[in-house]
């Protein structure tokens, strides 16, 4: 069989030379109008396209398109993708070749996390900073320390005009080439916000209220948010510097958001929002995207793909052993190592929160850090205590999760008990993360 004929049988199009390559994208740019230009590693088809009046498309009318074949190129890709409607640009790279396409929407993220910044800095000079170094910046996010508001909390979040603005700053800002105020700071990109639908949000009546002060009571709280209408506040959940504030009714905490945010309490500013609701539906799995890997799934005890079996979570080995009776081994633990440290070496103060799923090597780290993503309230572990015949004390934990955005509560319980109080936490944390 011939080489043409091969690559048609494998669904892979026709070998062409280079010659006939640039002949083909030169009769599709003849034919469409499109310019075609080489940027970044990438080539830009359109954008926008000729005849194009007004902006261009809002974030969300873009999809990322993967596993194209490395033979394909525009004049056979803009044919399929125009079935769909009138492309306003189309920008390619290469991936893997002789597999099936995949279509997602694009994660069109515009924000950048900036970590270890110094404390002491203000907005301002976090903004001008960014600004100077990088393009595109919009706005910048800062919020003070909890307990001093003359600080930082070390970190803030840079918002750019468009992702390739964003992207081309978290190279630029690359830890090593840019040192700002002589500090090595951290860049990744930020945890994109949830998007709540449209008619979802137009039922929230709780407010998210951030930047009090600690020592701010709930009483405080709900007195100042009856003020300007006396006794339309039904509850306050306050933790640490934020709360969340629930109304009777949606109109009054409306109201309520536009009187008071901005307003100080116990000498705070302080940000008022609707709260977004969680799909508590999403399971553990979902809410991360897919993106755990297979030590962290066997860690949190998902079902075996092979055997169906459900593994053990948490400290593994023994524990199990002694929780199930069974002298199987378990699952194997989450790689630990320790490293000297040497002198000179710069430790940076983090937020275990800015850390990957991949860190956390225990269940009860796991369920704070989901709570946290979240929006919940962190978990709350009750314990209990019985006697075995034998005279032993035997203890289990419930685990209180609060879902404060749609004023909901679940209790988590498992069905065995334990000699210590770590192991009792521990599988408690897991039983709660298998049915959340």
């Amino acid at each position: 069989m011939h080489e043409e004929n091969k690559a048609a049988a494998n669904g892979c199009g026709k070998i062409r030379s280079g010659a006939q390559n640039g002949a083909a994208l030169l009769a599709l740019m003849e034919k469409t109008g499109y310019s075609m230009v080489q940027q970044n590693g990438q080539r830009k088809f359109g954008g926008p396209p000729p005849g194009w009046e007004g902006p261009p498309p809002p974030r969300g009318c873009e999809v990322f398109v993967g596993k194209i074949p490395r033979d394909m190129y525009e004049d056979e890709l803009v044919p399929v993708f125009e079935r769909v409607g009138k492309i306003y640009e189309l920008r390619l790279m290469m991936e893997f070749s002789g597999k099936f396409i995949g279509v997602c929407v694009s994660l069109d993220n515009c924000r950048l996390f900036i970590g270890a910044i110094p404390k002491d800095k203000k907005k301002e000079e976090i903004l001008n900073e960014m600004k100077k170094v990088t393009e595109g910046v919009v706005d910048v996010i800062v919020y003070p320390n909890a307990t001093d508001k003359t600080k930082n909390r070390g970190f803030a979040f840079v918002e750019y005009e468009s992702h390739r603005a964003a992207a081309m700053a978290r190279r630029r800002l690359i830890p090593g080439t840019f040192q700002p105020w002589g500090h090595t700071i951290q860049v990744d990109w930020a945890d994109p916000e949830k998007v709540v639908d449209e008619e979802t949000m137009q039922r929230v009546k709780v407010l998210y209220v951030r930047n009090l002060m600690i020592s701010t009571t709930e009483d405080k709280i709900k007195a100042e948010f009856n003020k300007f209408k006396p006794g339309v506040v039904e509850r306050v959940k306050k933790l640490r510097d934020y709360a969340f504030v629930h109304f009777f009714h949606r109109e009054d905490a409306v109201a309520a958001m536009s009187v008071m945010n901005g307003k100080c309490i116990d000498g705070a500013s302080i940000e008022v929002t609707l709260a977004k609701p969680v799909n508590k539906e999403s399971s553990w799995k979902q809410h991360f995207n897919g993106q755990m890997s297979p030590s962290s799934e066997n860690l949190l005890g998902f079902p075996n793909k092979e055997d169906g079996t459900q593994k053990s979570l948490g400290k593994p080995a023994n524990l199990s052993v002694r929780l199930n009776g069974q002298h199987s081994p378990g699952p194997p633990e989450v790689e630990r190592s320790t490293y000297p440290i040497f002198p000179g070496i710069k430790l940076t103060p983090i937020s275990m929160y800015s850390l990957k799923l991949s860190h956390f090597s225990s269940a009860v780290m796991h369920l704070d850090y989901f709570c946290h993503k979240n929006s919940w309230a962190p978990p709350e572990y009750c314990l209990y205590s019985t006697t075995s015949q034998d005279g032993k004390i035997l203890l289990v934990y419930k685990v209180l999760i609060s879902s404060i955005a749609d004023d909901s509560q679940s209790y988590f319980m498992p069905e065995k008990l334990c000699t210590t109080v770590e192991d009792a936490k521990e599988l408690a944390a897991q039983f709660t993360l298998l049915h959340l």
